[in-house]
């Protein structure tokens, strides 16, 4: 069993990635600066190209040739600034607005290819920044998503990602994946979030917890001063003492808030998978986003790449 505390202790320069896409980067701070304030590390932070469509009305992420102002480490895996944009619009990442707060740059990805080959770039910019532990950070606990969930919303980017995650951790990588933030993006309920964690944990797959701290949740205040996030800033309200039901989403979505909101669970990827990963098995295969969508779609759950699509046509 892996001890996501000795990893994360021993780590000089953790690579910490929001795997969700759009705020989750904010999720993944919380990680990033709990190993820079008590453990002396050197973090990067990262994320992916996909924001929601009140930052991007176009539907999906942006590939790389949509992207201006970055330079490109490995395929598909940006170095981003704060003048990283959509080629020729003033549509700004949240990696973006998270350079622009930390001072230095962010890892940007474009997911538009497979695990494997996401994982292959991702692994080659690592090596390069000198990155000695990928960690995953999702936001809410969608990851652990079967597909069935009544509130379920956004499973794509999760399921690609920590599909890509067991890909690194096959060729040799250290990897973990964290969830921050327990049920704070509206998708799965608190309880149904914990019910799939103890699942997990019987597999040998919970591997640590960190809780937020008062430096720690300062610096996640500043930067969502900065980066458009609602989900991780209820996990900071909780921290706060919020508790109870919580609309978010313009009134449209209901958070239950709690203590538990603001810890991040770290999780083994390879039990997880086995224990909780249908839908990373579903797409572990596909050689592209639009695969990975329509392996999903084949067992029946629809993803935001089909709701973002679906609002367009609307239009």
């Amino acid at each position: 069993m892996l001890d996501a505390e000795l990893m994360l202790k021993d780590a000089r320069r953790p690579l910490v990635i929001g795997m969700g896409g759009g705020g989750d980067i904010v999720g993944a701070l919380a990680t990033a600066e709990s190993a820079r304030i008590y453990g002396g590390a050197t973090p990067v932070l990262g994320g992916l190209a996909w924001e929601r469509r009140p930052i991007d009305p176009v539907p999906g992420p942006r590939k790389v040739e949509e992207i201006e102002a970055a330079e490109e480490l490995a395929p598909g895996i940006l170095l981003a600034g704060p003048e990283t944009r959509v080629r020729g619009r003033d549509v700004f990442f949240a990696e973006s607005r998270m350079a622009q707060y930390l001072g230095e740059p962010t890892i940007l990805i474009d997911i538009s290819g497979g695990p494997a080959v996401i994982a292959a770039a991702l692994g080659q910019a690592a090596a390069g920044l000198g990155c000695d532990l990928i960690v995953f950070i999702d936001v809410g606990g969608d990851v652990l998503a079967r597909g069935d969930e009544a509130g379920l919303r956004s499973p794509l980017c999760d399921a690609v990602m920590l599909a890509t995650g067991d890909h690194l951790r096959r060729s040799g990588h250290a990897v973990l994946a964290g969830l921050f933030g327990v049920g704070c993006d509206a998708e799965l309920t608190p309880d149904e979030v914990l019910a799939r964690l103890a699942v997990v944990a019987a597999e040998g797959g919970l591997c640590g917890a960190r809780g937020l701290t008062g430096p720690v949740a300062e610096r996640l205040e500043a930067a969502i001063q900065l980066v458009p996030t609602e989900a991780s800033a209820q996990a900071v309200r909780a921290f706060r003492g919020a508790h109870g039901l919580v609309k978010i989403r313009g009134g449209a979505r209901t958070v239950e808030l709690s203590p538990v909101a603001a810890l991040t669970f770290y999780l083994d990827v390879e039990p997880t998978i086995r224990a909780v990963g249908r839908l990373a098995q579903a797409v572990d295969g596909a050689r592209s986003l639009e695969q990975a969508n329509d392996a999903l779609n084949a067992i029946g759950v629809s993803t935001e790449l089909d709701l973002e699509r679906e609002a367009a046509a609307a239009l």
